[in-house]
């Protein structure tokens, strides 16, 4: 049936939807997770106050690591090309965000073995260290896609990347480094405005109130680098085929410093996904303020959406760039799986993703309810 509905262009279009509708769920589910780990120091003191924010993720952040997975496994199944370049070139990023990775679960599971408070420090420092440090990768990784990653593929298309770690750590990255960190810490605060009690609440108000603000200014500053010409850009000059074979060596490329604002003025309406990624995050501060926690948990979550759906949005058609031999850039249209792999991927994905949010939707309502010191008191082992 969906091989009757969709052609090969359309179904392209629909994965590049769907990636970016994955990439978005893990930043929202997964983010607030980071976030609290990340504020962890700075919104509780004591050993009960810990316990009280790390049990409002304790219970969820392995679900909500599962939109981690299933946008790798996207990548991998309806992008080739792209993961085999990102996992490749970002090879020591990558594995610096996995062993944050690691101490994130290692955390959670060890910091309650030993009542000694020096081995409940260690771990609570590790669950930061596992929590700020992807936060900032992953967003020194979307700056390095949007100003272009040197790599060239050789005629058997074997791809070639010739950066390297340090090559990565350039100011713009980082900059966009802080802009994923500032978004997740309000996410984070957020989330503890939310479901935490008493003083830990009231520190997650007043640090998310500052992120709100400095998410807000650091997005509307990307900007502001984008109009300037700073961040770069790069536009498919040759005619595109949008249901030809996936071959990155038969286009044209340019380097553009006003391409990543085309589609926004070729298309007017798509203004409002960036104005409201500035504006929501303000949103969120006000919330924050006026103690309306379930409101501010929804623009930050909005705001997490429309920051990511932005870079999103300019970029399109390419998914990489390529800064050293900007033709072999990725596309949309050059760059997928077969008509059939995305065809049964999409057959899967409209029976499975359904269950998974369902699911996730009842988790949650199981869990309903605020996490207070003497709730964890009361839980006494059986909590983090």
């Amino acid at each position: 049936m969906i091989e009757f509905l969709f052609d090969y262009a359309t179904l392209r279009v629909i994965w590049w939807v769907l990636l970016g509708v994955l990439l978005i769920g893990f930043a929202a589910m997964d983010g607030f997770d980071m976030g609290v780990g990340a504020l962890l120091p700075f919104v509780a003191k004591t050993d009960i106050e810990r316990r009280v924010a790390i049990n409002t993720i304790g219970p969820v952040w392995e679900g909500n690591q599962v939109w981690f997975i299933l946008g790798g496994g996207a990548i991998f199944a309806a992008w080739p090309a792209l993961y085999a370049l990102s996992f490749s070139g970002f090879y020591l990023a990558m594995f610096l965000v996995l062993m944050a990775l690691i101490l994130r679960p290692v955390s959670f599971k060890y910091r309650s073995k030993k009542p000694d408070a020096g081995w409940r420090s260690r771990w609570d420092w590790a669950l930061f260290v596992g929590s700020a440090v992807p936060a900032l990768i992953f967003g020194v990784a979307v700056g390095n896609t949007l100003r272009g990653v040197p790599f060239h593929f050789t005629t058997d298309l074997r791809p070639i990347y010739e950066g390297t770690l340090f090559g990565l750590l350039n100011p713009v990255a980082i900059y966009c480094g802080l802009v994923s960190v500032a978004m997740l810490v309000m996410h984070g605060a957020a989330w503890l405005a939310f479901k935490a009690d008493g003083v830990v609440a009231e520190r997650a108000r007043s640090f998310g109130t500052k992120a709100a603000v400095l998410a807000a200014l650091l997005f509307a500053g990307g900007g502001l680098l984008v109009w300037s010409g700073l961040l770069g850009g790069y536009r498919v000059t040759s005619p595109i085929a949008w249901d030809g074979p996936s071959n990155p060596l038969g286009k044209t490329v340019v380097a553009d410093p006003s391409a990543w604002l085309a589609n926004f003025n070729a298309h007017p309406i798509l203004w409002l996904v960036p104005v409201l990624g500035v504006v929501l995050p303000l949103v969120a501060a006000l919330g924050f303020r006026g103690q309306r926690a379930g409101w501010t948990f929804i623009a930050s979550k909005l705001s997490v959406a429309m920051i990511i759906a932005t870079v999103g949005l300019a970029m399109f058609p390419v998914l990489l760039p390529s800064s050293s031999n900007p033709n072999h850039s990725l596309t949309v249209f050059d760059a997928s799986s077969s008509r059939a792999t995305l065809r049964n991927m999409l057959l899967a994905t409209v029976i499975f993703l359904p269950i998974i949010l369902a699911y996730t939707a009842w988790v949650y309502r199981v869990l309903w309810g605020k996490v207070s010191e003497k709730s964890v008191e009361n839980a006494g082992s059986s909590a983090y």
